[in-house]
């Protein structure tokens, strides 16, 4: 994939406004881009992806269950989300105190086998943080509340979170501040533009999610389910996971006691209103773990569908000159999207990108697309 850069001032469509659109639509106004920005929603991003979320920051965590390439971006965007916050007019809450594991005695041998990942994948990516095995005492002193529950688990440093609605909402103000021009309940598809055409754009971005079907059938969504509860019983200092043989339970505490509970992962794009089952099944995990959940107040009860692709990879794909499509970001969003936002930045500068070597990030071409 290689493109001709100009050092003229750019004009530039985004397509989608959720965490990529709005990440992508910042950087390319700071870089000069007059920009405009689509959306087939509204400026609260209540169907985007990014709006039902833990925004958890855990390359070291989800190297059990993902690529190299995938951890490779999330340490990347570690070290780059306190920058492109700092960037922002706005407070995001930002924390980076590590991620815990803990598992119940029955559930012994799964987290043998989970750390056993963890540890193949330390090999590869010298990188990481190595994992921290932690006694009772252990657990106690990073979370003293917990330490009379729990006599074993994993402290993995290094790992962080951040408020995702806060930062959508940062996100959108820095935009208003920079004087893009933002077109709410306006959907748009890359066919709408002709880049390098007169009165055209020189560049379109497709940032749409599950929008972009149409142009990339092969997206498909998988459901999830979060819970957000008001537990003020509860003080928890960073990430907790709860090893389970059927899903792995995250809690994940922001300011003033809310707590953002889930785990659910369904091949499916119904985004029909959460089961009874999966309700109890997330908050009896979250009981199981702390007994102060059991006073908390459930403030709501979401879902949505996240965009994957058929090997739960992101992919950036170019759909014609100067149409770049970036998507496939599963489950990952949070943690990868500042990686894949540089990789686009370089490709838009120089017409190539080293990082996505590094990445082993797909570079695609569509088909029908001359390279």
């Amino acid at each position: 994939m290689n493109f001709h850069s100009s050092s003229k001032l750019s004009t530039s469509v985004v397509l989608g406004a959720g965490l990529m659109g709005r990440l992508l639509a910042v950087q390319l106004a700071r870089a000069g881009h007059a920009v405009e920005l689509y959306d087939a929603g509204g400026p609260q991003a209540e169907g985007a992806a990014a709006h039902v979320a833990a925004a958890m920051l855990a390359p070291l965590a989800e190297s059990a269950v993902t690529e190299a390439g995938v951890v490779q971006m999330g340490l990347h965007a570690l070290g780059r989300w306190p920058a492109l916050i700092a960037q922002l007019d706005q407070p995001v809450f930002f924390q980076q105190q590590g991620s815990l594991i803990l598992w119940h005695r029955q559930d012994a041998a799964e987290a043998a086998r989970f750390a056993g990942q963890m540890k193949a994948i330390q090999q590869r990516i010298t990188a990481l943080p190595a994992v921290q095995p932690l006694d009772a005492a252990g657990v106690a002193r990073l979370e003293p509340a917990l330490g009379a529950r729990f006599t074993q688990g994993l402290y993995l440093p290094g790992e962080g979170q951040l408020d995702n609605r806060q930062l959508l909402a940062a996100l959108l103000h820095r935009l208003q501040t920079l004087q893009v021009e933002l077109h709410w309940h306006s959907p748009r598809d890359p066919g709408d533009f002709h880049p390098g055409q007169r009165g055209q754009p020189d560049w379109v971005f497709d940032c749409r999610g599950l929008g972009a079907r149409g142009q990339w059938p092969a997206l498909r969504g998988v459901r999830g389910e979060i819970i957000r509860v008001h537990a003020p019983e509860v003080t928890l200092i960073r990430p907790t996971r709860l090893i389970h043989p059927r899903y792995p339970l995250y809690i994940v505490p922001k300011q003033e006691h809310l707590f953002v509970i889930g785990a659910t992962e369904i091949e499916s794009d119904d985004l029909s209103p959460a089961s009874v089952r999966s309700t109890l099944e997330l908050l009896s995990a979250a009981y199981s773990v702390h007994t102060g959940f059991a006073e908390a107040r459930i403030v709501e009860i979401a879902t949505q569908c996240r965009p994957a692709l058929p090997h739960n990879l992101p992919a950036i794909r170019a759909l014609g000159p100067r149409v770049l499509q970036i998507n496939g970001l599963f489950r990952h969003g949070f943690m990868i999207a500042p990686a894949l936002l540089d990789v686009v930045m370089e490709l838009v500068a120089t017409g190539e990108s080293a990082l996505a070597n590094t990445f082993a990030l797909d570079l695609e071409q569509a088909e029908g697309v001359a390279s």
